[in-house]
């Protein structure tokens, strides 16, 4: 869109904007807002607007405190929900310090950097998401609970509950604010949800994920709902994915596609592919970010548990759909949607550059069902699982000098700490199952 300045307060004063949210993220993925009158507007265009970092869970250090917002112009949009007498609209923004650098524990810079490097190769990526979520009722406190009065399954088309209200309503209010919605429908688990949108370059795909969870919470909220990406709320049902179909272009051309490969993929589409097979147990340790991410990645479900790839097999990590020409892409199967978009999407381009620089072969692909391999048939074949949960992978990410290194000391060490701090309470807490099986000892 490249708009500019005068583009941004002529489009507030015709809608009637009189406040402004500059928007941005911390470390966990969550949309942190500072709120501006319309007057402050043309301050916060020129990147004036500060706050104080140090009030952020993990953002920085006392002593470097001062924080400026540095909006991005084409993230614009218009809160649809607000009264249109007196609009709201939204900027996303990168973080700087004051000497006007980018701030190193910004995520979205943290992606900008390895965009800006897959451009210097040559390449964009564009990322087609697949977010899904659950949508449950609340108790008479308002609280949410896991209870849902839906009735509705795979793909089901007649309007069954409230939740197929809701999903109709967070898509409207999406494709107000710009999106392009190709897909929404209900999935396999009772109260559960998908809504894809189309493909994106990388930093829109991000910008869009993170504006779709916050829409979708402030909608589900009206319905008096509550919307959660927790991964794997209900024992029994299949968990929440956020699937990444993912392709590189090159002056407007798709360079996955090869027509003249047995499975019209290229080289680099190869070479991709390894780099992240490669980097995986690192990568999932942002990509399934918290605790309960782990009882999604378990045999059974749908979700991946060991590192393999397939033009066919859903039991595999990543998995290449059936389409070619432009819409030749690899879908990574494991990320679910409590991930930071930004960085998930920084260490998987980082993975599958790293792949392609220096020629990295995937193997063979895995046509057969993993989760019916013997350990022994897996070990043959040189498949390895998944980090068994986070620490596990946690600790693969440390050992992992690519990805940590594009995460930056700042993030890593303030991500590893704090999901240290976060095992160590649920690990010394006693939990429901614990009173169930050992109470009558």
């Amino acid at each position: 869109m490249n708009w500019t300045k005068e583009d941004i307060l002529r489009m507030a004063e015709e809608k009637n904007v009189k406040f402004i949210r500059l928007q941005f993220v911390d470390i966990l993925g969550t949309i942190k807002n500072v709120a501006i009158t319309i007057q402050q507007l043309p301050a916060a265009l020129d990147g004036k607007i500060m706050f104080d970092g140090s009030s952020i869970e993990g953002y920085t250090r006392v002593n470097e405190s001062d924080m400026y917002l540095k909006p991005d112009y084409d993230t614009f949009a218009v809160f649809p929900w607000k009264p249109k007498d007196s609009a709201v609209a939204r900027l996303m923004c990168d973080v700087y310090t004051p000497d006007s650098k980018p701030f190193t524990g910004c995520p979205r810079s943290i992606l900008k950097k390895v965009i800006n490097e897959a451009r210097e190769m040559g390449f964009e990526m564009f990322v087609g998401p697949e977010p899904e979520f659950f949508l449950f009722e609340k108790d008479e406190q308002g609280r949410p609970t896991t209870i849902t009065n839906d009735k509705g399954g795979y793909f089901d088309l007649s309007p069954v509950d409230r939740g197929e209200d809701t999903r109709r309503e967070i898509v409207l209010a999406l494709e107000e604010m710009g999106f392009s919605v190709e897909a929404s429908h209900h999935e396999v688990a009772p109260g559960q949800h998908e809504i894809d949108f189309k493909y994106e370059n990388a930093l829109k795909t991000a910008d869009n994920i993170a504006t779709f969870k916050f829409v979708t919470k402030i909608i589900a909220m009206q319905h008096g709902l509550h919307a959660t990406f927790m991964p794997k709320p209900l024992f029994g049902e299949a968990g929440s994915g956020m699937h990444l179909n993912q392709s590189l272009f090159r002056n407007g051309e798709n360079v996955f596609y090869d027509p003249d490969d047995e499975l019209e993929l290229s080289q680099l589409a190869y070479n991709y592919i390894g780099g992240i097979l490669k980097h995986a147990p690192a990568i999932t340790a942002i990509s399934n970010p918290i605790i309960n991410s782990y009882k999604r990645l378990v045999a059974g479900y749908e979700a991946p548990v060991y590192i393999s790839w397939s033009t066919q097999n859903r039991s595999a990590l990543v998995r290449v759909p059936s389409a070619r020409k432009k819409g030749t892409r690899v879908e990574l199967r494991s990320p679910d949607p409590a991930a930071n978009p930004y960085l998930a999407m920084a260490v998987i381009l980082k993975a599958g550059l790293d792949g392609i620089k220096n020629k990295i072969d995937p193997g063979e692909q895995v046509k057969e069902d993993i989760y019916s391999m013997t350990e022994e048939e897996r070990n043959a074949r040189g498949i390895r699982p998944l980090p068994g949960d986070i620490m596990e992978a946690v600790e693969c990410l440390a050992q992992d000098e690519l990805i940590k290194n594009t995460l930056g000391e700042h993030v890593f060490r303030k991500f590893a700490e704090g999901k240290l701090i976060e095992w160590e309470v649920y690990r010394t807490r006693v939990h429901e199952w614990e009173l169930e099986q050992y109470l009558n000892i």
